[in-house]
């Protein structure tokens, strides 16, 4: 006597499962490369660049908190409306930060997040003279 189970598997199975995975793995694939390119651990350059033309606005960092915008002392509520002013003709507004390098990382980044609401360009002034020998973080105090 043979005796038979009522559940037979069926030997066909479906395409849209494997193409799932296979959709899956190459989503994961593309956000991974992607993502690590920017993570990637560099030594930034000391700065050795051409000067900068005169006619560009300059927003200045003091070590004791004070603004400057082109070398007028400026209220730190100012400089948006300020600026906003400035660039209403311009196409393609950017300024200058120039913070010293004991000025508190909390007003450069006020400045950073002004540029990025109003969508100006910003530079980074930095100090052209270092040697090459001399790392920026390893300096005395």
């Amino acid at each position: 006597m043979k005796l038979r189970g009522r559940n037979r598997v069926s030997p066909e199975f479906s395409m849209a499962s494997i193409t799932d995975v296979i959709f899956l793995l190459l989503t994961f694939f593309m956000l991974t490369a992607s993502a690590s390119q920017s993570a990637l651990s560099v030594k930034l350059p000391n700065a050795k660049g051409q000067e900068m033309p005169a006619e560009r606005i300059y927003v200045t960092v003091s070590p004791d908190g004070k603004f400057f915008l082109n070398k007028n002392e400026i209220n730190k509520e100012q400089i948006e409306s300020t600026l906003k002013t400035l660039f209403v003709t311009n196409p393609s507004p950017a300024f200058v930060i120039a913070a010293d390098e004991d000025a508190l990382h909390k007003d450069v980044v006020y400045l950073m997040d002004i540029a990025n609401r109003n969508k100006y360009k910003i530079l980074i002034a930095t100090n052209p003279h270092i040697s090459d020998e001399e790392p920026v973080h390893d300096r005395e105090q």
